[in-house]
């Protein structure tokens, strides 16, 4: 009974560091996203493909040293690594499907996608890396 306690506790910390951390990094790529396609005049895609790229390792970094800190094996950091870029990618690819979606497809506003890339890829992400990258 105590060990359940314990892991709803730990789980209920690493879901409020995430929150705090993935939210910061949601806000980031979605302004940032938007801010580059509307304001420089960037394809939405490749706007999302360039704010990704550079703030991929940031997320790895913060997420590793403190949203999930003390869950899982700290050893083979090349495999929780390449888990870790697997799970962006994937959240990647579902935030660059709401851009083509939304805005290519449906001829929608630069903003449109921000919603889904808020509400959506962040349940996706947390998932994967607490059950794959650092569990």
């Amino acid at each position: 009974m105590n060990f359940l306690k314990q892991e709803h506790s730990a789980l209920a910390g690493q879901i409020v560091r995430f929150g705090l951390t993935g939210g910061f990094l949601t806000i980031v790529v979605a302004a940032a996203y938007w801010a580059v396609a509307e304001f420089l005049h960037v394809d939405p895609n490749l706007s999302l493909l360039l704010v990704f790229v550079v703030v991929s390792g940031l997320g790895y970094v913060l997420h590793s040293n403190w949203s999930f800190r003390g869950h899982g094996s700290r050893d083979q950091l090349h495999i929780r690594t390449f888990r870790f870029y697997v799970t962006n990618t994937l959240g990647f690819l579902s935030n660059q499907f709401f851009v083509w979606l939304l805005v290519k497809q449906m001829g929608g506003p630069t903003w449109w996608p921000v919603i889904p890339i808020v509400l959506v890829t962040p349940i996706l992400t947390f998932t994967l890396n607490r059950k794959w990258v650092f569990g």
